[in-house]
């Protein structure tokens, strides 16, 4: 009882210092994003998301649907470089964990994702527009996904910026799944489609798979960890 009364009042005392120590990193980790790589991309999916509404008068429900998929995959595109460290070699070794790190970067960049796939959304006129609870729910498998790729990156190689090779695979991945994965999953239908309801089951499994793959790989590899360590033993 005693131990476990003192584990828990040493957890209590530890919350605050990691408030303070995630607070000061805000405004380092707001430099270190990848703004041009979030603006172009957010900006481009915003165009393809208004297409339906520029090169046509009468805009049908399919073009808007395809425009609201390829705007949320071309989002998670720039997704891809949010994990984008520079400086890796030199925050491995850093006291406050490399998940807390990543997740402050999210943190930070998800208000943006918010007001863009809002903007996006109501690109898509009312009348043709696709479920809107069932279209987040693609937008966020894709963009937890791609996340999901840059920290495995970074969990098994060294490089500190592997979002344009994650991005480049991500985007074959995006461009050759509908081809590849049977009709039946309904994961490209049309709201139509009697398979739409068993499409967005598999969604929702892509993307808890995606955070469970995320939360895994967001640690610190056991070699840097213990590099680290032995390097601030020895200074």
């Amino acid at each position: 009882m005693t131990r476990g009364r003192e584990q828990s009042e040493q957890t209590a005392a530890q919350l605050p210092s990691t408030a303070r120590v995630l607070a000061q990193l805000i405004r380092p980790v707001l430099r270190a994003l990848p703004v041009r790589a979030l603006g172009a991309t957010g900006a481009v999916a915003l165009l393809i998301a208004a297409l339906p509404r520029l090169l046509s008068d009468e805009p049908d429900p399919w073009s808007a649907l395809v425009a609201l998929r390829a705007a949320a995959l071309t989002f998670a595109l720039g997704l891809a470089f949010v994990l984008d460290d520079p400086t890796r070699d030199l925050t491995s070794s850093v006291p406050t964990r490399r998940i807390l790190r990543t997740t402050l970067r999210v943190a930070l960049v998800a208000p943006f994702a918010v007001a863009w796939w809002t903007a996006a959304v109501l690109l898509i006129p009312s009348k043709i527009r696709p479920p809107v609870g069932d279209m987040t729910l693609e937008a966020a498998a894709a963009a937890v996904l791609s996340l999901a790729a840059a920290a495995t990156a970074l969990r098994f190689t060294t490089e500190p910026e592997p979002g344009q090779r994650v991005a480049a695979g991500f985007l074959v991945v995006a461009l050759v799944s509908p081809l590849a994965l049977p009709n039946d999953w309904g994961m490209y239908v049309s709201p139509t489609e009697k398979q739409w309801g068993v499409g967005h089951d598999h969604w929702a499994m892509v993307l808890v798979g995606a955070v469970l793959v995320w939360a895994a790989c967001g640690p610190e590899p056991v070699r840097r960890r213990l590099l680290g360590r032995r390097t601030r033993v020895t200074s």
